[in-house]
């Protein structure tokens, strides 16, 4: 079972493997760096249906299916579905899970939630009350625009530190026991919710940066380890403001340059120079799509042996932000390791 390492880590002796993920996108996504590493690129933002809430959901389950699919196995095998999207009542992935028949936990931790589904799944794995378990979730440029910010067809301008939502999906498939060689589960941190008075919605990078630098230190130093110790460390979409934030945080407080091993799956997915998308991307679809597609290949390949996995979630509600209140943020992270 797992066991606690200093304040805050989990160890997971049992090792559970990620035996597969798919990773589903939409055509902006397509045009980025890594369009050829997703297992599917849609065309349409529609993806065939009436609604972007219900193009997300399609998405949303066709991650999951392709992720089991690709396991060997089919969703009776699987015991449970940790998932989570950005809409109220998580009814993206109600809608997509719903003709699954897989137990299902909801979750919210806006775009920390690969991350939070991910340890929770490991966890699951690791004492057995799961052999098979799926992490996964989505989101979708028009739907989250929609919730959280104007209607497309107003015309907003959006500002410079505005991220992009991504059209995504990203599913894994979890297991208590699997092959030697596959990428596993070492460690989990639940983070701590922090607030530093951000109440500006279309900067979330500022008010998500406090809390992956928190979660980064407090992994660190229950571990004893260093930036050195990791090939990647991975946040999950503080853009190109939260991600300068996030390393100057670490110099001053800890006089730690994390700068040549991190990386943030909002800077990966889109092309910064070349495609209009400001800050970079954001989104629960967006750490999903990139730890599904590139980050486990390379894990599969050996090419990258230690990941420290930092999903970064901004906890906002449009109500308390049309309210004035500040953006409160969160930071979960997983340690994956080759199998290699």
């Amino acid at each position: 079972m797992a066991q606690r390492q200093g304040r805050f880590v989990l160890k997971l002796p049992n090792k559970p493997k990620i035996l597969a993920t798919a990773a589903v996108v939409g055509p902006k996504e397509a045009e980025g760096p890594h369009g050829p590493d997703f297992d599917n690129c849609h065309s349409d933002d529609y993806v065939g249906q009436e609604t972007w809430e219900k193009a997300e959901s399609v998405i949303h389950k066709e991650a999951i299916e392709r992720a089991i699919n690709k396991a060997g196995l089919s969703p009776l095998d699987i015991d449970m579905v940790f998932a989570g999207d950005l809409m109220d009542q998580e009814i993206a992935s109600t809608l997509g899970i719903r003709e699954l028949n897989i137990p299902f936990v909801g979750l919210f931790g806006a775009c920390s939630t690969m991350a939070l589904g991910l340890a929770l799944a490991g966890l699951m794995a690791d004492t057995h009350a799961a052999n098979y378990a799926v992490a996964s979730t989505s989101s979708h440029f028009c739907s989250a625009e929609k919730q959280f910010r104007y209607p497309l067809a107003y015309g907003a301008q959006r500002s410079t530190t505005a991220q992009r939502t991504v059209t995504g999906a990203g599913a894994a498939v979890v297991a208590a026991n699997g092959p030697k060689r596959a990428p596993y589960i070492d460690a989990v941190f639940l983070g701590r919710i922090r607030d530093l008075g951000i109440k500006d919605a279309a900067n979330m990078g500022a008010a998500m940066a406090p809390a992956a630098a928190t979660t980064i230190i407090d992994f660190m130093h229950d571990t004893g380890t260093t930036a050195d110790d990791y090939d990647l460390i991975l946040t999950g979409d503080l853009g190109k403001v939260g991600s300068t934030l996030v390393r100057e945080l670490m110099l001053t407080r800890e006089n730690m340059d994390i700068s040549k091993v991190h990386n943030d799956c909002g800077m990966m997915i889109f092309d910064l120079e070349k495609q209009d998308v400001h800050a970079g991307g954001s989104g629960c679809g967006c750490s999903a799509a990139i730890l599904c597609s590139y980050i486990y290949k390379e894990l599969e390949k050996g090419n990258l042996k230690s990941v420290l996995f930092v999903g970064t979630g901004a906890l906002m509600s449009p109500t308390l932000t049309q309210q004035g209140e500040t953006i409160p943020s969160i930071a979960h992270a997983v340690l994956i390791r080759s199998g290699c």
